[in-house]
Order: C-alpha cells, then sequence, then structure tokens
C-alpha cells in the first residue's frame, strides 16, 4: 500500500522505493511518539506527507507550502512543531479528498506538483479559465474546510 501512495505522488518506480525504505525507518521512531489506533489509515496518512514534503523541498527554488492557499498561523518549519505539522497536513489532505474532483485535480497540479496554468489545462483538459476558476474556488474552499476542521 505503501509503495503504492509513493507511486501516486513521485511517478517514478526507484523514487517511490526508495521512499518507502524511507518512511520505513522513520517508522521506528514515530510509532513510539504516537498513540496508533488505526495502524493502516495511520501509515497512508504518514506515508502522503512524506511524499508531499519531500515534493516540496525538491522544488526548493518555488517554496510550497500549505500556506500558499491555506493560512495557519502556525510557522510549519520549526523542528518542535513537527506533530502539529503532521496534524495539519493530514487536516490539509482531508480536506483537499473532499474537494470536487475538477478543484482538487487542479489544486494539485498546480500547488504540489508545480505546473503553471497552461500545463494543467493542457493535462486535465480544462479550459484555461476552468482551470483558474477551479484553482481560486478550490483554494477558497480548501480554506474554509481547514478553518472548521481547525476549530472541531
Amino acid at each position: 500500500m505503501l509503495y503504492y501512495v509513493c507511486l501516486r505522488y513521485f511517478k517514478e518506480p526507484e523514487r517511490s522505493k526508495d521512499a518507502v525504505m524511507h518512511i520505513f525507518e522513520e517508522l521506528i521512531e514515530k510509532v513510539k511518539k504516537q498513540t496508533i489506533q488505526d495502524f493502516p489509515r495511520w501509515l497512508y496518512v504518514v506515508g502522503k506527507n512524506h511524499c508531499l514534503m519531500a515534493l516540496r523541498s525538491a522544488k526548493s527554488k518555488v517554496e510550497i507550502v500549505t500556506d500558499d492557499f491555506v493560512e495557519f498561523g502556525v510557522n510549519l518549519h520549526q523542528e518542535e512543531n513537527y506533530s502539529e505539522k503532521e496534524e495539519q497536513l493530514s487536516r490539509m489532505e482531508r480536506c483537499l479528498d473532499g474537494l470536487m474532483e475538477k478543484q482538487r485535480q487542479s489544486i494539485q497540479l498546480f500547488f504540489i506538483e508545480q505546473k503553471c496554468y497552461k500545463e494543467v489545462a493542457d493535462l486535465t483538459g480544462f479550459s484555461l479559465n476552468d482551470v483558474k476558476s477551479y484553482i481560486q474556488n478550490g483554494k477558497r474552499n480548501l480554506k474554509i474546510c481547514m478553518e472548521r476542521s481547525n476549530h472541531e
């Protein structure tokens, strides 16, 4: 399962295998620090977070941070906020999964995979204006969802 999660994000078998190995190495410490009620779901979230963070760090020239489209009010780069960062990324993933498919797809390509509007339009078959609309509305809906889940 973890391999397929990584493959979904990286789209490269070798990079995905490396990521799985790295995640399993990190699990030794992570398991000790958290109470896990549903291990497969928790492992899935850990894998997605790892892939998202790896994609962000690989694109260091243009920094992708969830703050680009949702304001958390917390500095996500501080090491002492790591568990809070993981929780926020998990909430963001749940909210992202809850978006309309066209919005989710456009936001994922634009923010996470760093595609320009034209590339998103070419990859999805949406018009350029639709892509801009899906990203704008998706950002708004994602922010609303994040604010709601932050208060729960």
